[in-house]
């Protein structure tokens, strides 16, 4: 059975994407699969870098299970959903959930009104290897005055 999936952070673009993903999700009748990638942080100071503990592998984890939690809480009984935390940088995790998948959503970052027309990383990553449709959602925004 084919699906949609959205890629979350916990950000406003990815509340963004989910809210689009959700939708989809009801107008296809197609299950939803909502994935959020988590990875240790690197740490470094000039000179050195310091190699993670278990406890930050254990915290990123559990941020990743809480934006998923509240996902899920969003979603409510309006479609059956899956969630799942993967550990992965978010582009590789996201191209890999999305294999067979009918569309794949995801956010896309903004930074002020000319670095806003950019894409961010993991977007533009997809744009390039998304293994099915590809829709980026940007959050509603206030044109400038």
């Amino acid at each position: 059975m084919s699906r949609i999936v959205v890629g979350i952070d916990g950000s406003e673009e990815a509340s963004a994407a989910l809210a689009f993903a959700i939708e989809e999700a009801e107008l296809r009748k197609l299950p939803l699969r909502i994935v959020c990638a988590w990875s240790i942080p690197a740490i470094e100071y000039p000179g050195n870098a310091v190699v993670p503990t278990p406890d930050l592998a254990e915290l990123a984890e559990e941020h990743a299970n809480t934006v998923l939690r509240e996902a899920v809480a969003t979603v409510g009984d309006r479609v059956i959903v899956e969630a799942i935390a993967v550990a992965g940088a978010p582009a590789e995790v996201l191209v890999e959930q999305a294999q067979g998948a009918a569309l794949l959503i995801v956010g896309s970052r903004g930074h002020g009104v000319v670095a806003s027309l950019l894409l961010g990383s993991v977007s533009t990553a997809l744009a390039h290897h998304a293994p099915c449709p590809l829709t980026i959602v940007r959050p509603h925004t206030t044109p400038p005055s």
